[in-house]
């Protein structure tokens, strides 16, 4: 049987490599609790929270990522949708920051656990659901009958079945590419680690920050896709 690997964390007591994961998704709530608190601050108030920043700052850093996150919120979901930022900004970073935490050496992400990865599609499905029958009341079920009537008993078993799905197949990407993405990268820092002279795990290291980043960010974009399918009345 393989060793398993260290992590940091594991020399916080009561933590083991049974339970590393929840540690770190622990920690990585504290720092987005952190992160929120100086965003807070360095935003200010009044007409400063309202003024852009007249240069690069932390102010600067926040407006620019809050900005992003608004630019695709409004893409996605509509003008509408912008009362979701705080949300859709909180899974991003909450993902993102986990992801980022298996490039760190010494360090495994929580998202390269399916408990984690579970947990939050489970969030996801639950949310746009939510909000899904506080825009419509119980009308929100009409999405579940398709287009024709008569195709209604049919349709109901096939939009539930694809429902059910949605937070498994959430989980098992998240969980797919960031296992993934570490495995590979654990396998080349271990080839490389005595030849340090050869650039290739800054490369892989480099290839680690992207996917950790987009996977970050296809799931916030399909939890937006799924709440602006809910709250639409085009249906």
């Amino acid at each position: 049987m393989a060793a398993a690997h260290f992590n940091w964390l594991q020399l916080v007591p009561g933590v083991t490599h049974d339970n590393v994961h929840v540690a770190t998704a622990l920690a990585t709530s504290g720092i987005l609790i952190a992160g929120a608190a100086v965003g807070r601050l360095a935003l200010g108030s009044g007409d400063a929270a309202v003024a852009p920043a007249s240069k690069f700052s932390i102010k600067g850093i926040y407006e620019l990522v809050l900005e992003f996150i608004v630019g695709v919120c409004d893409m996605v979901v509509g003008e509408e949708g912008r009362k979701f930022v705080p949300m859709f900004a909180a899974i991003f970073f909450y993902v993102w920051i986990n992801n980022f935490v298996g490039i760190l050496p010494g360090m495994t992400p929580a998202t390269d656990n399916i408990n984690t990865t579970l947990a939050l599609g489970i969030f996801s499905f639950l949310v746009y659901n939510y909000y899904g029958f506080k825009e419509h009341g119980i009308g929100y079920l009409k999405q579940f009958l398709g287009p024709l009537l008569l195709l209604a008993p049919l349709m109901i078993v096939i939009e539930i079945i694809g429902h059910l799905v949605r937070p498994l197949t959430l989980g098992l990407r998240l969980y797919g590419n960031i296992m993934a993405d570490h495995t590979v990268l654990s396998v080349f820092i271990e080839m490389f680690e005595k030849f340090w002279f050869i650039p290739v795990p800054a490369i892989f290291y480099g290839m680690g920050i992207f996917v950790a980043s987009m996977q970050a960010f296809v799931f916030t974009m399909l939890s937006m896709i799924y709440v602006s399918m809910a709250i639409s009345h085009d249906h």
